[in-house]
């Protein structure tokens, strides 16, 4: 058996996206993986009316991001002007310019949200690779704060993690609207991950080599529980994920995994399993992937595998016992597949979409494609098993975001689209 690989959170640059789809059970972390794909087979679906509701500019480089009501575009650089940030209100018709900022620095924005009166823009730095989070007064657009890290959005703050290069590292929790440092917690060399809930990061979990284990509660800072996990045995790195309420520990090729609750980092269940890249909740399950093995769904009390598939290699969402599943990905391509959570049973094939990232967990999954040079909008039905048709965007052309109701998408001519879905 090769080694275990957990996904602990590190320091490095950001990898080159990956080749398998994006962790996707929580639609608002999809986003800074950015768009998985597809394509779905519509067997006699007659496309839907013509429905683009307004267009806002764009131009060749520009990216386009929705948060509420808002469509937030930046502008490249262009004929002695350095890059824009440029605010429209969007109404039918034609959307309302708000602000027209310059954007400092060159990150490479990958996620955008709306916090307490803040824009907050994540990104990764062209320059040097480094990731960075700043700040903007969303009513005017002014640049409140900036500061370097790896970014998570927590609750109405940020988790940024930094490091020095040379072996110093800390975690901390800034304040959205001010930048203000609420809290720093130094790691050294300890490895860190971070346990999601609906609202961003919940807790962190420090792995020391010594074999402690520390959980702090993300808002404040403080720390909930430690505990030493050697056993007796001898110091040494172990493999950790943090996976919904459980903490996924390994100690080496051929070894076993323990689930330890979160809680009180007592041991629940000791499983042997073939090795694992990453885990997540998925439904009442923990959906557990490699690249090699595809899918495994654990019962995440006992830590027994209910069912495993080398076809799938991520799960998309979750609902009324079913998942959406994706195969392999060739570019921004996957096959889009329903299947029941406790068995594993094909519900529905569902073919290529584009699933579109969105901020809203309880809202429609929607997904996109192109068919006959228009691009067409659908809900995608876990519980019905099937694609529903929604709209046809003549000249859109993909690259789509959602926040709320509204979605904007890509045109040819380099303009964005603007949908409304209601």
């Amino acid at each position: 058996m090769t080694v275990i690989d957990l996904g602990v959170l590190r320091d490095d640059p950001a990898p080159d996206p990956p080749t398998r789809p994006p962790r996707a059970v929580g639609r608002r972390y999809r986003c800074l993986a950015v768009l998985l794909a597809a394509l779905v087979t519509l067997a006699g679906a007659a496309p839907a009316p013509r429905r683009i509701a307004a267009t806002v500019p764009g131009g060749p480089g520009a990216e386009a991001y929705v948060v509420d009501d808002r469509v937030y575009v930046i502008k490249p650089p262009d004929r002695g002007v350095g890059r824009q940030l440029v605010a429209y209100r969007a109404t039918a018709g034609r959307p309302q310019t708000l602000w027209r900022v310059p954007l400092p620095g060159d990150s490479d924005v990958v996620m955008a949200e709306a916090v307490d009166g803040r824009l907050l823009l994540f990104g990764r730095a062209a320059s040097d690779t480094g990731l960075e989070a700043m700040g903007l007064d969303a009513a005017t657009g002014r640049l409140g704060w900036r500061h370097p890290g790896v970014p998570f959005l927590a609750g109405d703050a940020v988790l940024l993690n930094t490091s020095d290069g040379a072996g110093a590292a800390e975690t901390s929790r800034v304040d959205a609207r001010t930048g203000r440092t609420l809290w720093s917690l130094p790691r050294a060399s300890a490895e860190l991950s971070l346990s999601h809930g609906s609202a961003g990061g919940e807790r962190l979990v420090l792995v020391h080599d010594s074999g402690t284990v520390e959980v702090f509660d993300a808002a404040s800072g403080a720390r909930l529980v430690a505990r030493d996990l050697r056993s007796g045995e001898p110091p040494g790195r172990r493999q950790t994920m943090a996976a919904g309420d459980l903490l996924l520990v390994t100690r080496g090729p051929g070894d076993p995994v323990t689930g330890y609750d979160l809680d009180r980092l007592e041991p629940r269940w000791t499983v042997s399993l073939p090795p694992i890249e990453y885990a997540e909740p998925c439904g009442r399950s923990l959906c557990a992937y490699h690249q090699a093995n595809g899918l495994l769904v654990l019962d995440p009390a006992t830590g027994a595998t209910r069912w495993s598939d080398p076809r799938w290699w991520a799960t998309l969402a979750a609902a009324d016992g079913r998942l959406l599943v994706a195969g392999p990905v060739a570019s921004t391509t996957a096959a889009l597949t329903v299947v029941e959570e406790a068995t594993g049973r094909l519900v529905a094939d569902l073919g290529m979409w584009q699933v579109v990232p969105g901020d809203d967990e309880a809202g429609p999954l929607i997904g996109v494609r192109l068919a006959g040079g228009r691009l067409i909008i659908a809900e995608l039905d876990l519980a019905a098993g099937h694609a529903r048709v929604r709209a046809a965007l003549p000249g859109a052309r993909g690259d789509c975001r959602l926040s709320g109701a509204l979605l904007v998408c890509r045109r040819f001519d380099g303009r964005f689209a603007l949908w409304w879905n209601r």
